[in-house]
């Protein structure tokens, strides 16, 4: 799939590895919806008016099936179709097991898992009928390995593999794709914030010695958005961390 001219809808793409997804398929031509919880403000809407694209701000909750249709038809009353979706809206709410309260193990599940679902099913209608789409979930390394204080997190991500893997079974013959890209240790705001020593740590357990960029995983959603005959996967983009 050639991606110029394309509509993508990016969940969560307000900051982080969502946005540079977002800014990544704008600068290759790609109209985008920008979402968030939040009323999308205008100083974001106009830091995209350089690429050239539409580029519009759909809020919502996608923890909520109402809602996420309501985006979707929003998205395709103003653009005309979602051809691409980008489920990467996320939370995480960590603690060891034994002190983890119910709620925080449901809601992060919520969003991460449910919001996939929710998302995924309002764009599988048009994508089918249209013979053509392209849906990349981002999961995340620790739900293919696991780690201590984030059981929530890591069922939910390895939940979205799953779910990912029995969605692109149902509907390769319709010619939509639905792949995984599952992140490593990416720097952001939370890692900034991480003491030298606990980096030194993290860095430890990665054979490449540095932690990824946001917008190396953007182009890791780029390729999978446009590979014709490549559904059902995980992209692990993570330096080595997971290899076998």
């Amino acid at each position: 799939m050639e991606v110029k001219g394309k509509n993508v809808f990016v969940t969560g793409s307000t900051r982080g590895i969502g946005l540079a997804i977002a800014r990544q398929f704008a600068g290759l031509g790609a109209n985008v919806v920008l979402n968030g919880r939040s009323a999308i403000s205008e100083e974001l809407l106009d830091a995209f008016k350089d690429y050239g694209v539409q580029v519009i701000g759909i809020s919502g909750d996608v923890s909520s099936n109402q809602d996420a249709k309501r985006m979707v038809d929003e998205a395709i009353a103003a653009l005309g179709s979602v051809d691409i979706l980008i489920n990467n809206a996320g939370i995480t709410k960590d603690g060891m097991a034994l002190r983890m309260t119910e709620d925080d193990f449901n809601s992060v599940l919520q969003i991460n898992l449910t919001g996939t679902f929710n998302m995924t099913q309002a764009v599988l209608k048009p994508m089918t009928k249209a013979r053509e789409g392209a849906i990349i979930n981002v999961s995340s390394v620790v739900g293919l390995m696991g780690n201590a204080g984030q059981a929530n997190y890591a069922a939910s991500k390895a939940g979205v593999i799953g779910f990912t893997k029995s969605i692109a079974r149902e509907v390769a013959a319709r010619n939509v794709r639905v792949n995984v890209i599952a992140p490593g240790f990416i720097e952001s705001d939370m890692t900034a914030g991480l003491s030298d020593k606990i980096k030194d740590a993290m860095m430890g357990q990665i054979p490449m010695k540095r932690f990824g960029q946001a917008e190396e995983v953007a182009k890791v959603a780029v390729f999978l958005a446009s590979q014709e005959y490549l559904t059902g996967q995980v992209i692990a983009i993570d330096g080595g961390l997971t290899m076998q």
